[in-house]
């Protein structure tokens, strides 16, 4: 039988309380880089979690700056 390996890992984060009008007091969104370094999770508040690719992110990032315009 092999032996199983185990893995301990600290992934970096950030966050912060969303602050407007349009969220309650204990609002947040969060980024937490994979483990592997090559894409996020995205929390926001108990609302939403999603995983983009570090090229989803670059192409997400690309399109908003060509609205903006």
């Amino acid at each position: 039988m092999t032996e199983k390996k185990y893995e301990i890992n600290h992934r970096k984060s950030i966050n912060t309380r969303l602050t407007d009008l349009y969220h309650k007091d204990s609002d947040f969104i969060e980024v937490t880089e994979w483990t592997n370094g090559e894409g996020y999770d995205i929390t926001i508040s108990d609302k939403q979690q999603f995983s983009l690719h570090y090229t989803e992110w670059d192409i997400l990032k690309k399109l908003i700056k060509k609205l903006d315009k």
